[in-house]
């Protein structure tokens, strides 16, 4: 039987995979995210007390992917066709794909018809695997309000292709990820409001998405550049607001990560 804190960390690692699976297969950002917080929620609770499944990125797919289509039964009941929906058998889902669509979801949590607060709360609960809560206490603004900012972006999103972006537009789009990284990043380094100087979940978690970022695009120097300096120890080396200086410009002791164009 695995430890709470090992099936948590797992739980983070495979959303993302997770929630990609969902949108490609489906679409529907909104209805697919809410699916995979309840599958998460159900894998909390029922792996610790019976042991993790043989495959758990299957198990998450299955669980939301049956929840995705209660939840679409459930809004055309609310649009009083509630008979027809009553009819429909909803078919098996389909075994877990292994296309790892991480990428293509930090992508369009970064979409640029997103402003940056919602730009950061939904690359934070979506791809990060924080709660509402969670990200609500790391800013130290209302519950409500990043609620609202979650379920706008939602909105916005909706008719958004679940696609990587074509190559003329694919540096804007990065650079707008690295934006939110370092934001990230930089509020817990030195956190702008509130009685404690650092926040070690907002570091960790813009390190972490930095490095998962660095992974799927190896040969972009700004990425490795942002990966190498959220994970350096020396205050020097800390990042700035925004990742557009270039590289002849970069701290020396962040360039040696990087590949130079």
């Amino acid at each position: 039987m695995s430890g709470q804190p090992e099936i948590e960390r797992l739980l983070r690692t495979l959303a993302p995979e997770v929630l990609g699976a969902l949108v490609r297969r489906f679409g529907g950002f909104g209805i697919c995210e809410d699916a995979v917080q309840e599958a998460l929620l159900a894998a909390s609770v029922q792996w610790p007390a019976e042991g993790l499944p043989d495959n758990p990125r299957g198990w998450l797919v299955t669980v939301a992917a049956r929840r995705r289509g209660e939840l679409a039964r459930a809004e055309t009941a609310r649009r009083r066709r509630e008979e027809k929906a009553a009819a429909l058998t909803p078919p098996d889902p389909d075994p877990a794909p292994d296309a790892d669509d991480s990428l293509t979801l930090l992508l369009l949590c970064c979409h640029p018809s997103l402003t940056p607060p919602s730009q950061v709360a939904l690359t934070l609960r979506a791809v990060g695997g924080l709660t509402t809560a969670e990200i609500a206490r790391a800013f130290l603004v209302p519950e409500a309000t990043v609620a609202q900012r979650i379920s706008r972006a939602k909105q916005k999103l909706r008719g958004a292709a679940f696609t990587l972006p074509p190559p003329a537009e694919r540096a804007e789009r990065v650079a707008a990820v690295l934006r939110v990284l370092y934001l990230v990043f930089n509020e817990g380094y030195t956190a702008s409001s509130g009685p404690a100087l650092h926040r070690v979940e907002l570091t960790a978690e813009a390190i972490r998405l930095a490095r998962q970022l660095r992974d799927r695009l190896p040969g972009d120097g700004e990425v490795a550049g942002c990966s190498r300096s959220c994970c350096s120890p020396r205050p020097a080396a800390r990042p700035g607001p925004v990742p557009t200086a270039p590289w002849s410009r970069w701290p020396c002791r962040t360039a040696p990560a990087g590949t130079r164009p």
